[in-house]
C-alpha cells in the first residue's frame, strides 16, 4: 500500500471515529471495522504457527479485540488508533488461546517428537509389516524408551476425562468414574443433617421457657430485646436464659 493510499485510510478511518463517538451505531463500527482488519490479520499472522487453531477463528476473535477498541477509542487523548487497537486485538486473541489450551502443558521438544513419531510409525509399518512396539519407535526417534513412553503418557493425561466416561460394564448395569469418586460433599450433607436431628433431640428436652428463648433468638433471628417483649420478660431474664440454654444443649449433645 502506497503512503498516499495509508494516509488516506487513516483520514477516513479517523473521521469515521469521530461520527461514532459522537453517535455510535452498528452501521459505522463495522465500516472502521473493514478500514482496520489489517490490524487483525498481522496479528493472527503472528499467532498462527503458535498454536492449533484455525485461521478464521483467531480472524473472528481478533475482530472481537477490535470492536472494544473502537467502543473505548478517545480520540482527545491525541494517540493514533493503530497504537491503541493492537493490545486489545492481541490481548483478546491471548486470552481465547489461553482459554482453549489444553489442561496439561507438554514440553515443546515433546511436541517435536510427537510430530515425528507420526511418520516414524507409519515408515516402521511399512517396513515391519505390523505395529511397530515402544522399543522400535523410540530407537527410530533416537530417545529412550522411557522418554518415548513419557511422551505418550502425556499426550494420553492431556485432556481431563469426563466424569461420565463408563469404567466398567456388566450387561446392562454401567458404572460411571463419577460414581467412583467420593462425595466430599455428600458426606458434609449426611453430617449437617444428623446434627440437625441431634439439635432437635437436645432442644426437646430443654425446659420450655429456656427452649422458646433459643428458638426466638437463634432461629427466628429476634433480639434479646424483641423476645423478651415477645415473651413478656425481661432482657435481663432473657440472657440468662441464653446462656444457660446453651450449656445445657452442650453438655446433652456432649453425651
Amino acid at each position: 500500500m502506497t503512503t498516499t493510499a495509508t494516509k488516506e485510510l487513516k483520514s477516513e478511518s479517523m473521521g469515521l471515529l469521530r461520527q461514532y463517538q459522537t453517535s455510535p451505531c452498528t452501521k459505522i463500527r463495522n465500516q472502521i471495522v473493514q478500514l482496520n482488519i489489517g490490524l487483525v490479520k498481522r496479528e493472527v499472522y503472528h499467532w498462527i504457527h503458535q498454536c492449533s487453531e484455525s485461521y478464521e477463528d483467531l480472524l473472528q476473535v481478533g475482530c472481537l479485540g477490535l470492536i472494544r477498541a473502537i467502543e473505548r477509542f478517545d480520540m482527545s487523548k491525541g494517540s493514533a488508533f493503530s497504537s491503541f487497537a493492537i493490545p486489545y486485538i492481541r490481548g483478546e486473541i491471548q486470552h481465547y488461546l489461553r482459554d482453549k489450551s489444553p489442561s496439561v502443558r507438554i514440553p515443546r521438544h515433546w511436541l517435536a517428537l510427537q510430530s515425528q513419531s507420526k511418520k516414524a510409525i507409519a515408515q516402521l509399518q511399512l517396513q515391519l509389516k505390523r505395529q511397530p512396539t515402544d522399543a522400535e519407535i523410540a530407537e527410530k526417534l533416537e530417545i529412550p524408551v522411557a522418554e518415548w513412553l513419557e511422551i505418550k503418557l502425556a499426550y494420553q493425561n492431556q485432556s481431563p476425562l469426563s466424569l461420565d466416561a463408563p469404567v466398567q460394564s456388566y450387561d446392562e448395569d454401567q458404572t460411571s468414574l463419577g460414581e467412583t469418586v467420593p462425595d466430599h460433599g455428600y458426606r458434609s450433607f449426611q453430617l449437617a443433617q444428623e446434627d440437625q436431628i441431634r439439635l432437635q433431640q437436645a432442644l426437646a428436652r430443654l425446659e420450655e421457657g429456656t427452649r422458646k428463648v433459643l428458638e426466638f433468638v437463634f432461629l427466628h433471628d429476634l433480639t434479646q430485646k424483641e423476645t423478651a417483649e415477645k415473651m413478656g420478660i425481661s432482657a435481663v431474664t432473657v440472657s440468662r436464659r441464653v446462656k444457660k440454654g446453651l450449656a445445657s444443649l452442650k453438655n446433652l449433645m456432649g453425651s
